[in-house]
């Protein structure tokens, strides 16, 4: 199964004191047969409006019993701070794939299946211009059982110099774990931005055995560029047949509307 771990900067130094890498050894529950495969990506961002928006989710390290990660950024940008969930896959967990790309790197091809497999993608770094509102998505389309395209775009007057997409990929009937892209358009339309926004979702026809883990990464953003870019996605309420989601922003960001993966499994 699985292990879900998450890296917040918060928890080596606050919000206030900006650094350019801020990392820490994140633990595992039980050690591992052999280091696991490693799948990351930015739950929450708060970066600078006085700079490109540049930040990127790294792991080093990985061993069976821990992994580093860090939350780092270059150049003049100011991060304040940012989460990541980090998801470990097991050796025995052969089924689960992994891998993540670059913009000029994207993949059409993959580890075949027996049949077309679920896919989720999600951001773990982004660099795009200070000077235009904040617009960018991932997505797996042509999800067939020998691969799937990867994509990376923007929108509009956007200037996008660089973004890293991970991806996970799994069979489709594989028992307890369910899988969906959420967006705060399913809650109010992008061109009336707000805060906060929250839904309630079910698992569908997949069962738990106990309140499942759940991993949580942003897919997409359009954020207005005249104040920081503050972003925060997670869950809470979750049981054994569902969860509320929650993407918010705070302070005077200006969120047109943003979106998630999100992963539940026992």
């Amino acid at each position: 199964m699985p292990i879900l771990r998450e890296f917040n900067t918060g928890s080596v130094r606050p919000w206030h004191k900006p650094q350019p890498d801020t990392h820490a050894t994140l633990t595992f529950p039980r050690p591992l047969a052999a280091p696991s495969r490693i799948a990351h990506g930015f739950r929450q961002l708060d970066i600078g409006c006085n700079a490109n928006i540049r930040a990127r989710s790294m792991v080093q390290q990985i061993t069976e019993s821990h992994v580093d990660c860090h939350i780092s950024t270059w150049a003049d940008t100011t991060l304040y701070g940012g989460i990541d969930h980090v998801l470990a896959l097991a050796p025995e967990d052969q089924d689960l794939l992994t891998g993540e790309h670059m913009l000029n790197l994207l993949p059409t091809r993959t580890i075949p299946f027996p049949s077309p497999p679920n896919v989720v993608v999600f951001f773990n770094l982004i660099a795009l211009d200070k000077h235009h509102n904040w617009r960018l998505k991932t997505t797996a389309t042509s999800i067939d059982a020998n691969g799937f395209t990867l994509n990376i775009e923007t929108w509009a007057d956007t200037i996008l110099y660089v973004a890293q997409a991970c991806w996970i990929a799994y069979p489709a009937d594989r028992k307890q774990i369910f899988s969906r892209s959420v967006n705060t358009t399913e809650v109010r339309h992008w061109s009336q931005p707000r805060l906060e926004q929250s839904k309630k979702i079910m698992f569908d026809s997949v069962t738990f055995s106990k309140d499942p883990s759940v991993f949580v990464a942003l897919n997409s953003i359009d954020i207005g560029h005249t104040a920081n870019l503050r972003i925060n996605a997670y869950v809470d309420g979750v049981s054994r047949t569902g969860l509320v989601w929650h993407i918010d922003a705070w302070a005077d960001t200006i969120l047109y509307s943003a979106g998630a993966s999100i992963i539940a499994f026992n």
